[in-house]
């Protein structure tokens, strides 16, 4: 499922750690292999990618969102 999230990317403590991103609706998606300008705590982007429904994950905040391209925000 394709999809365009506008939120913060936060860096979360959990398992080995994991980059999240937290849509302005709340919902928070597990980002999968973000790319390294994407790993920085409270970038604020617009994220369009495909949420992974197949994929499990040792943080398990969320959805895992499969980012696909972003736009970094002011």
């Amino acid at each position: 499922m394709s999809i365009k999230v506008t939120g913060v990317i936060e860096r979360k403590d959990i398992g080995t750690g994991a980059w999240a991103l937290v849509a302005e609706s709340g919902e928070t998606y597990e980002l999968q292999n973000p790319p390294s300008q994407l790993q920085q705590n409270n970038l604020k982007v617009k994220v369009k990618g495909e949420v992974q429904e197949d994929v499990m994950t040792l943080a398990m905040i969320g959805p895992v969102l499969d980012v696909k391209s972003f736009e970094v925000l002011d």
